[in-house]
């Protein structure tokens, strides 16, 4: 199909969706009200529906009295019953396919269930608003010249009684309509590859003889195999290879302290990078606008959101709010009720808002992710910014990192302890480590708080990781690839002292 035809369908469904975008954009509280409304009432003769009595529930007053706000561990019963094939537990419809995610938060493995209406209203959904958006900040655009180099996960799909699972990227590629096949590479085939290592060689001599015009996929992963084809073709830039590459689609860690080594191999200006904000359970937000950092919220994919503030988060005091009460720079803790049947899951992320109209925000972190020994309150995100600030000072590039505390032993104070592996060292790194505890101090009041003279928290101890630990850990563990990620922050030494024996 010609381009120019293909831009205009791409424009027609895109002004057709813009019509339901912009009805959340007007109307984002009542569009959510709504939803979760249709979501109670099609559930109510399930199981969890009449233990809640769904059938009599009217209003969002009504439903958070009801209904118990649940963890993974709480839900582990119900989901493990689906997965063996009994139907109408806590949705209508059967699941057929569990998203398996270990995610960062523990050892164990989650099955995420994944409904029909999840994987076409929300997942594939997003993916055709993406497309749209994107295509509608840049006219000119030559998207479909060519194929995306998507990077997905590297397990294949299992089958036990009648349920399948795997990789959400598992699930999607082998769910996905032909036209989304038609203009991927590399091939199901080779996406779908369970060895990483061998997978990687094969997605590079695949798409190196392909018109690549865009990219998709987790940055750190992505940026291994983009060193892999260079490297394999011996040139310098990604352009030398792919002359229409114009965009890098990405999610599932923070970009920051990749951006850099993105800017060294993709040397041109007006390259774009859109993110997105995905995760087993659903898809939530996507960047809409060109050289953005926040996320649109997006409110009619069958979720409904509700919200916890960090700061009463695991407290006695502990509140939830829906969407319509939240505000600008405050941390929350996200909760989500599902059309794949989680009702009031906390998923682990939080978020800020950077604007309630319309409902922009950016992921700040983990709720099992920051450090709180000595109440200094730590999040992923002041350690990105902090850690981008020093290298942009300092020359350096960092490849992976990780922290945790140092315990406070006698009179000894307590301090942070950080793992840092370097592509590009800092040529002085007590030079970089007074640099990063001010940048620290400078975005968290709290930490600066517990650092002034001292008072409880020692300057930081920087440890320079040797090459490819972090990596040579993930194989360890089993979490080569796909959305596996190395803890960031962590309130224990579990995983700092598990590197720190590798090294």
């Amino acid at each position: 199909m010609p381009i120019p035809i293909v831009n205009s369908v791409a424009s027609w469904f895109l002004k057709k969706r813009f019509h339901q975008i912009e009805l959340f954009l007007k109307y984002p509280n009542e569009v959510q009200e709504e939803l979760l409304l249709d979501l109670v009432e099609e559930a109510k003769d399930t199981q969890i529906g009449k233990k809640y009595d769904f059938a009599s529930i009217k209003t969002y007053r009504e439903f958070t009295e009801r209904i118990p706000i649940s963890t993974y561990e709480e839900y582990e019963n119900l989901i493990e019953r689906s997965r063996l094939g009994e139907s109408n537990i806590f949705w209508p419809k059967p699941i057929k396919w569990f998203a398996k995610s270990s995610g960062t938060t523990n050892a164990k493995s989650k099955f995420i269930p994944v409904s029909t209406q999840s994987l076409e209203d929300c997942h594939y959904a997003a993916g055709k608003d993406l497309l749209c958006m994107y295509l509608n900040n840049n006219p000119e655009s030559q998207l479909f010249t060519g194929k995306s180099l998507r990077l997905g996960g590297s397990k294949e799909l299992y089958e036990e009684n009648g349920t399948v699972f795997g990789d959400l990227s598992a699930i999607l590629i082998d769910n996905m309509p032909f036209w989304a096949e038609f203009s991927s590479t590399p091939s199901s085939k080779v996406s779908l590859m369970s060895d990483w290592e061998y997978k990687m060689q094969a997605i590079v001599d695949e798409t190196i003889q392909e018109n690549v015009t865009s990219l998709a996929g987790v940055p750190s992963w992505m940026l291994v195999l983009l060193n892999n084809v260079l490297e394999t073709t011996g040139k310098q830039s990604l352009f030398d290879i792919w002359p229409n590459l114009e965009v890098y689609f990405h999610g599932g860690v923070s970009f920051l302290p990749y951006k850099d080594q993105y800017k060294t191999i993709l040397p041109k200006k007006d390259f774009k990078y859109y993110e997105i904000y995905n995760a087993s359970e659903g898809f939530f937000a996507i960047q809409d606008r060109n050289n953005s950092s926040d996320l649109l919220l997006m409110l009619d994919y069958g979720i409904f959101y509700e919200f916890i503030p960090m700061d009463t988060y695991g407290t006695p005091e502990e509140t939830i709010i829906p969407l319509s009460e939240v505000e600008v720079n405050k941390n929350y803790a996200i909760v989500i009720t599902t059309n794949a049947g989680l009702w009031r899951y906390k998923i682990g992320d939080t978020v800020k808002f950077v604007s309630t109209n319309p409902y922009r925000i950016k992921v700040s972190g983990r709720t099992k992710h920051h450090i709180n020994v000595f109440g200094e309150e730590l999040i992923i995100e002041n350690a990105e910014d902090a850690l981008k600030k020093v290298c942009k000072k300092t020359k350096a590039e960092i490849v992976d990192y990780t922290a945790a505390p140092i315990f406070m032993e006698g009179k000894e104070k307590g301090a942070h302890e950080w793992l840092i592996e370097f592509k590009t060292p800092p040529k002085d790194i007590d030079y970089f480590n007074e640099l990063f505890d001010n940048a620290l101090k400078a975005l968290n009041s709290d930490y600066e708080a517990k650092r002034y003279n001292n008072i409880t928290l020692n300057k930081p101890k920087i440890n320079i990781a040797r090459t490819n630990l972090f990596y040579d850990w993930l194989k360890a563990n089993d979490k080569l690839g796909g959305q596996h990620k190395v803890p960031r922050l962590s309130n224990t030494r579990d995983y700092i002292d598990d590197l720190l024996r590798l090294e």
